[in-house]
């Protein structure tokens, strides 16, 4: 394997669309309330928060190698369990840890980009809360991942920030229409790291991550996973209805047969392993469909209006 596809995998380059479907949706609803649209500052967000989300997951990564979390863990799947970078001997500890540290420096680049070409220091503000969540989501004596926290810091690190983000560069200002529609994407990349925690299960609870899923116990626990999925469709309904949201925006409804699929799919196999990997992959699915859609519904809101 050469270098650049050792990075490919260790950054999990293909799940990048848990930061890409916010940021295109946040910069998407900037431009529906607007009319306006500035392609290179949306790129520049886009490749920063690309930066951010590779970094968080090497640093994480580390961190679980540290705690042999994901060492001991047998029942990793093609979506859960790290990138097994370290456990294959492909990288070393050092080498992912400094490429960690490289990818939140060039993150930080983008992010005092941003800063200098919009108002205030919001952005450095937003890029540093974003640090502190995913950075520490496994280090520290108090790593949210390992505290019961680690759901809601996905679902403000990997929703409600990247949205509110990308709407501000476009706009120049916060809205609470970017605050209350960043759920829909935020509820559906929680249920992403949700379904995952299912098979880490049993070597996260024997290094004490105490996340939602160890907490509660696997059957418990599928009702978080309901409420997490079913509540993103409610989610772009209620925004629409209070007048924050296009109704255009109502088409990510179309997405909903391959939740309830997904759904179905998860509680007839959440003990399992192997079969659990289908529903993994949907609610990945899922979160892609509902950012594109949502995000194809602000465009036809901004290009029908009036």
């Amino acid at each position: 394997m050469n270098g650049v596809k050792k990075w490919i995998m260790a950054v999990r380059a293909p799940f990048f669309t848990g930061i890409a479907m916010p940021i295109i949706f946040g910069a998407a609803l900037g431009y529906y309330e607007t009319g306006h649209f500035n392609w290179g500052l949306f790129a520049v967000t886009l490749i920063g928060g690309i930066f951010a989300h590779a970094a968080a997951n090497l640093s994480n990564d580390y961190f679980d190698h540290k705690t042999t979390d994901d060492d001991i863990n047998p029942n990793f799947t093609p979506f859960s369990g790290g990138s097994r970078a370290i456990q294959n001997k492909i990288l070393s500890p050092r080498a992912v840890l400094t490429g960690a540290m490289v990818c939140y420096g060039l993150a930080l680049a983008s992010g005092i980009y941003l800063t200098a070409k919009t108002p205030g220091y919001w952005i450095l503000i937003l890029a540093a809360a974003g640090f502190v969540g995913g950075f520490f989501y496994t280090a520290g004596r108090f790593a949210f991942a390992y505290n019961g926290l680690g759901e809601l810091m996905i679902l403000i690190n990997f929703g409600i920030l990247p949205v509110m983000g990308a709407y501000f560069v476009q706009t120049g200002h916060f809205s609470w229409s970017s605050f209350w529609t960043s759920f829909p994407i935020g509820f559906l990349i929680t249920a992403i790291l949700y379904i995952n925690e299912y098979p880490d299960h049993d070597a996260d609870r024997a290094v004490k991550k105490n996340h939602l899923v160890v907490h509660w116990g696997k059957k418990n626990a599928t009702y978080g996973y309901y409420f997490l999925m079913i509540g993103s469709y409610i989610g772009v309904v209620i925004p629409v209805v209070a007048g924050l949201l296009t109704p255009y925006a109502l088409v990510a409804l179309l997405s909903f047969p391959v939740a309830l699929k997904t759904l179905r799919t998860f509680s007839r196999n959440y003990e399992k392993i192997k079969e659990i990997i289908p529903a993994q992959a949907g609610t990945i699915q899922v979160h892609s469909l509902m950012g594109v859609l949502m995000s194809i519904g602000c465009v036809a809101g901004a290009l029908f209006k009036g």
